[in-house]
């Protein structure tokens, strides 16, 4: 505390110059940074404020690169000196393109920012005040200081200390650390941090060859070098700044807590905030000397638990790695010097020069002035550059005549590359030529085998004559169904003239009309169009009720069928002839005599054409020509049993 009153005070003593840098101090005395036990702590405070203060938390490095290259500063030799007025040039570039990438509600004060970062910088490494400042120190202080990724920092560092080769030098890392570590005694850390001849060894060997991923690897370890332990504790407090923990502090009683948060290995639920923590305050059987973990983020019981079972049930690691693996061999940096030219060394922006200009006389013509140099440094711009386009065309133009001599082995590969390419083209035409062939033999209708096989041909004449007979035989006998259901009707009216309910039949109770002699069709060969069900036309209603039970009846089952009715019509005349009590003969006569009738009588039906003949011979006619035909369809199948004796009695009933 002592020390750094002092050094406020013999900051204060040089002039005007100094309010800023002294401000600056004296607010950072008035946040009690130094009341922090822990030196690490302490110094990443102190640098994390300064950071804020000139709102370099906001600028990363690609920022400061790309102001490095708008001044023209990356092409300057490492060893050179930058002036003060140049530095300041620099520095109101990055700000002022920070204001351009902001939005209009968060704008900086870059003048202010300028000045507080300045001044910090010239209090760090120009302490005599010779007004000038190494590039390598600029490079390394605003690469330290500015925020963004710890990883990409180290790798622009890295990218100042090694050699083309991608390889580390040894006494540029020395020099390294030996500015590096300015900033820490900047913020009157110095003897916790200070440069000592043993630094660089501590981190690497003199004999080892330090690449990208070796000096990652050192740089960001868990623990980090000692010396350079403060630079990724100042990213992580900037990273944990936001970081809410619902969790009440057992020390202030705080009942949430911001940024780090400590729990105690020892005592059981014993957590402190950060600001306690770092000043060492405890409470209860808690002791400063016990272990203390650091968290960084908040997580529920639940989310613990998942976590922890997923661990020990994953084979694997699941620890990522600190950082990519980069090549060993650098990569070729792009050259831009014919895109956007550097600025020239003498020519400071509008800030330098609205600041050295006097303000008496005219007010305006300091804005002319700025004027005219800004439209003058344009046009010198826009002269270089077409210049720098001529050479570059006019030096292509020399270079393509020498180059194409000496280059016979890319040529020779580039005419085999195409021959290759061409004979893989052919390969691919005739494979597309044969699959076109093919499809168009598939697709074309296959020639008739029969006009070429005449054994094919003659089977085909056979097949079709065997289908016209069977059409044929399968209309004769629909016909001849069709002629024994009209006989079978004609018997069922006859029959029906002497039921049970009537008394002894006359002959003029007889049917009145003739038994009909079915017509042949002249039809009979040609192809029946007609269905089952057309057979019937023409037939009783009687027999149609018979037939007509399903629509796929056989002809032999409709005979048995048939058959049977007729049979037990014929027992119960026969019943009921001989229950009456008449004879035979009697019987037999009066049947005769009833046919007779039948048959002598005239037919009106224009389609019948029977003649008369005498009651004997027609009778033995009828019933000849109807025992033959039933015979010759009950042949089809064969009756049962039960069918059996019913026939016989019909056949000795129908024969007297």
């Amino acid at each position: 505390m002592v020390l750094s009153e002092r050094m406020i005070e013999d900051f204060g003593q040089g002039g005007d110059n100094m309010a800023d840098r002294r401000q600056l101090l004296v607010e950072m005395r008035a946040q009690d940074l130094d009341s922090i036990r822990l030196s690490t702590y302490r110094t990443a405070c102190k640098l994390r404020f300064v950071q804020k203060k000139c709102n370099l938390h906001l600028v990363d490095i690609w920022n400061v690169i790309e102001s490095f290259r708008e001044n023209g500063v990356n092409a300057m030799d490492l060893g050179g000196e930058l002036p003060v007025a140049r530095l300041e040039v620099v520095l109101s570039t990055i700000f002022h393109q920070l204001n351009k990438r902001m939005p209009t509600t968060h704008q900086i004060a870059v003048e202010q920012s300028v000045g507080l970062l300045l001044n910090f910088l010239l209090a760090s490494y120009d302490p005599e005040g010779q007004g000038k400042m190494s590039v390598f120190v600029v490079k390394m202080a605003l690469g330290t200081i500015c925020g963004g990724k710890i990883l990409d920092k180290l790798r622009y560092i890295f990218s100042q200390i090694s050699d083309p080769a991608g390889t580390m030098v040894h006494s540029q890392f020395d020099q390294f650390l030996r500015e590096v570590l300015k900033l820490p005694t900047a913020v009157f850390e110095g003897p916790s941090f200070c440069y000592t001849e043993q630094a660089a060894r501590t981190c690497f060997a003199l004999q080892k060859r330090v690449s990208l991923n070796t000096f990652l690897d050192a740089l960001m370890s868990d623990p980090p070098p000692q010396c350079l332990v403060w630079l990724p504790l100042m990213h992580r407090l900037a990273n944990v700044e936001n970081v809410f923990h619902p969790v009440e502090c057992s020390y202030c009683r705080t009942e949430s807590m911001m940024g780090f948060r400590y729990r105690c290995q020892q005592c059981h639920n014993y957590q402190l905030c950060q600001d306690c923590f770092w000043r060492g305050h405890a409470s209860g059987s808690h002791s400063n000397q016990h272990q203390m973990k650091e968290y960084t983020s908040w997580k529920s019981p639940a989310k613990k638990l998942s976590h922890a079972l997923s661990k020990s049930l994953s084979c694997a690691s699941s620890r990522e790695p600190l950082h990519p693996v980069f090549p060993e061999m650098p990569e070729k940096p792009l050259n831009l010097a014919h895109v956007v030219p550097p600025r020239p060394v003498n020519v400071t922006n509008d800030y330098s020069l609205s600041h050295s200009m006097p303000t008496s006389g005219n007010p305006y013509s300091s804005r002319n002035l700025l004027e005219s140099t800004h439209q003058d440094e344009e046009h010198s711009l826009i002269a270089r550059y077409a210049a720098r386009l001529a050479a570059d065309a006019a030096a292509q133009q020399q270079r393509i005549p020498t180059d194409l001599p000496c280059s016979p082995d890319a040529n020779k590969q580039q005419r085999q590359l195409i021959a290759e390419l061409e004979s893989k083209n052919r390969e691919i035409l005739q494979e597309i030529q044969r699959l076109r062939v093919q499809h168009e033999e598939a697709s074309q209708p296959p020639p008739d085998r029969g006009q070429q096989n005449p054994t094919l041909l003659a089977e085909l004449r056979l097949l079709r004559q065997r289908k016209d007979e069977l059409e044929h035989r399968m209309s004769a006998l629909q016909e001849s169904r069709r002629e024994l259901m009209v006989q079978l009707e004609q018997l069922m009216l006859l029959l029906k003239t002497q039921g049970p309910g009537s008394p002894r039949s006359s002959p003029g109770h007889s049917v009145g009309r003739q038994i009909p002699t079915p017509v042949h069709s002249d039809s009979a060969g040609t192809t029946p169009t007609h269905t089952p069900q057309d057979s019937l036309m023409g037939v009783g209603g009687d027999v149609q009720e018979a037939f007509a039970l399903g629509p796929r009846r056989n002809l032999r089952n409709d005979l048995l069928i048939a058959a049977d009715s007729i049979t037990n019509t014929m027992s119960s005349l026969v019943k009921e002839l001989n229950s009456e009590g008449g004879t035979e003969t009697e019987s037999t006569s009066d049947c005769d005599f009833g046919r007779a009738d039948l048959f002598s009588t005239p037919s009106s039906d224009p389609f019948f054409t029977y003649k008369s003949r005498s009651p004997s011979a027609a009778e033995e006619r009828f019933e000849s020509d109807l025992e033959r035909q039933l015979e010759d369809e009950l042949t089809l199948g064969e009756p049962t049993e039960r069918r059996r004796r019913p026939d016989k009695a019909c056949t000795v009933t129908l024969r007297r």
